[in-house]
């Protein structure tokens, strides 16, 4: 578990990497029942592979900018943080496709670490891997994390701004 004393240390750092996960097509229809998106790019595997330019259902954007929140989870998380909150996005490209059965893990670099009224304030650079190739996304957002405890009826707030890159990463 980290400390808020150990990440002041760790700016411009890579912090940690994510497990890979698969994207399998019962997650993207699960996202797609969920946010009512049942475009055919995404749900209909036959039609894909005849019609769409990339040859196979691909995943939402959004469902995988949203994952961010679960790679974070695995290793980000610090010592007497009570409460974590998204705070926003700043800005959003998906360049290239996830497709099916694509797989993918984040890099977590921590690229600042400010002193706040009751807090500290953390950016990250989220940088979305897919085995094998190119760049697929990118986006800028802001978390909140609640920290400690209650002084004086005031929550101390951790606020992180990370920005995301997913990109399609070679490896051997």
């Amino acid at each position: 578990m980290l400390t808020i004393d150990h990440l002041r240390t760790r700016v411009g750092e890579e912090v940690a990497v994510s497990e890979w996960l698969p994207i399998e097509q019962s997650r993207i229809q699960q996202f797609a029942d969920a946010t009512d998106d049942q475009q055919w790019i995404h749900i209909d595997a036959d039609r894909a592979r005849r019609e769409s330019p990339y040859g196979a259902p691909i995943a939402h954007g959004f469902l995988t900018l949203s994952l961010l929140a679960r790679f974070s989870t695995q290793h980000l998380r610090a010592d007497g943080v009570r409460l974590s909150l998204n705070y926003g996005l700043d800005r959003v490209r998906f360049i290239s496709p996830v497709r099916v059965n694509d797989r993918i893990r984040a890099r977590f670099t921590l690229s600042s670490l400010t002193d706040v009224e009751g807090g500290v304030q953390l950016s990250w650079t989220a940088t979305v891997e897919i085995e094998g190739g190119e760049v697929a996304a990118a986006d800028h957002h802001v978390n909140r994390f609640a920290v400690g405890h209650r002084r004086r009826g005031r929550e101390v707030v951790l606020a992180v701004e990370a920005e995301l890159f997913i990109s399609r990463a070679d490896f051997s």
